[in-house]
């Protein structure tokens, strides 16, 4: 027996065994567990590898590709403990602790700027436009707009403001899609009880359309949640046969593309179809992040899991969202909405007289 107060003996950390997964997976098998493939795990490595390398090698340091790994696992499937079961060799504290740097390094506002923007060139816009035009004859779209809920744990604080209308805790996501599904524009930080005129007055979107930034011209398309505007169009709650009924059917065939996108979005990245546990906070950084990888994966030509493409009907969004007879403006947003149904009848009168 040893003597009482004699030192311990030293007892080595043993660490699991790590898995390679560029040497285990092809390329299709990473799409389909992290959502990119090897060159796209990569670019997104590098883009926060000096934040996610660490200073030594000391306790058998994890890799920056790893972290990614870690991070892109989580938001494919949700939940943590997955990571564990495809045997990545690292403890459920540590994926906690990597999804939380990982998310924090990548939706810096640096990194958000460089892919989700507005478009500015005209060239692109004009491109924008007639891809929208093609869907159904709809002229000088920009952009879709519509907000969608990302499902939340009741926070500690403030928490009857995150109940949204359909009586669940939610953080209240506006987005803009182009025509092919790229997000031009994502707002992630207002609880679920806030309507979506109220966000989108308060956002980036609004005043770079009315101070111009977006040339006169441009119009986003929206449901009757939104007020209207000159920039702004959204449907007639009862229209009227001829160019009224003929101005609806565009529109929501043209609307559609936000439906999908959401639709996309949430497919690619599975942690947005669950109830995701982290405070409101960290869930609005989630959101964010997945809105960038989606535009990058958007970038590298990488499909949904299953190969499925930008037409597919199966990737509508599942939120129900646009119910629109029961998401009209509040009474307390009415500046410029006359101006902008004026505008509206104009619009329909003189582009869809005809059929």
């Amino acid at each position: 027996m040893a003597a009482a107060g004699a030192p311990q003996p030293h007892q080595l950390r043993t660490f699991r065994p790590r898995k390679n997964i560029f040497s285990v997976y092809s390329d299709t098998e990473l799409i389909q567990r992290f959502r990119l493939d090897c060159a796209g795990i990569l670019f997104v490595t590098n883009l926060i590898r000096d934040r996610l390398t660490s200073p030594t090698q000391r306790n058998n340091a994890i890799t920056p590709e790893m972290k990614i790994a870690v991070m892109l696992r989580y938001l494919a499937t949700g939940k943590m403990q997955l990571c564990n079961a495809d045997d990545l060799g690292l403890s459920q504290p540590s994926i906690s602790r990597i999804v939380s740097e990982t998310i924090d390094a990548l939706s810096t506002p640096a990194i958000v700027r460089q892919f989700v923007k507005l478009p500015v060139q005209r060239t692109d816009i004009q491109r924008n436009q007639a891809a929208f035009m093609a869907i159904a004859g709809f002229p000088g779209v920009f952009g879709v707009i519509d907000g969608t809920h990302v499902r939340i744990i009741a926070p500690s604080v403030d928490e009857p403001e995150y109940v949204c209308r359909k009586h669940f805790h939610s953080i209240n996501v506006q987005i803009v899609f182009d025509a092919h599904y790229n997000i031009l524009d994502i707002v992630a930080k207002w609880p679920g009880s806030t309507h979506d005129a109220r966000i989108l007055n308060e956002s980036g979107v609004r005043t770079a359309f009315e101070q111009h930034f977006v040339p006169q011209g441009c119009h986003l398309l929206g449901d009757s949640g939104y007020p209207s505007r000159r920039w702004l169009l959204t449907p007639y709650l009862r229209p009227q046969p001829g160019p009224q009924t003929r101005y609806n059917r565009a529109h929501k065939r043209t609307r559609c593309v936000v439906e999908r996108g959401i639709g996309q979005l949430k497919r690619r990245f599975h942690v947005l179809h669950s109830e995701v546990r982290l405070n409101p906070v960290k869930v609005c950084k989630v959101v964010i992040v997945c809105a960038i990888l989606h535009n990058i994966c958007k970038q590298r030509n990488i499909l949904l899991p299953g190969g499925a493409g930008d037409d597919d009907r199966n990737s509508d969004d599942d939120d129900d969202d646009d119910d629109d007879d029961n998401n009209n403006p509040p009474n307390h947003l009415p500046q410029a909405m006359g101006d902008g149904r004026l505008f509206r009848e104009n619009f329909a009168n003189i582009h869809f007289q005809t059929g």
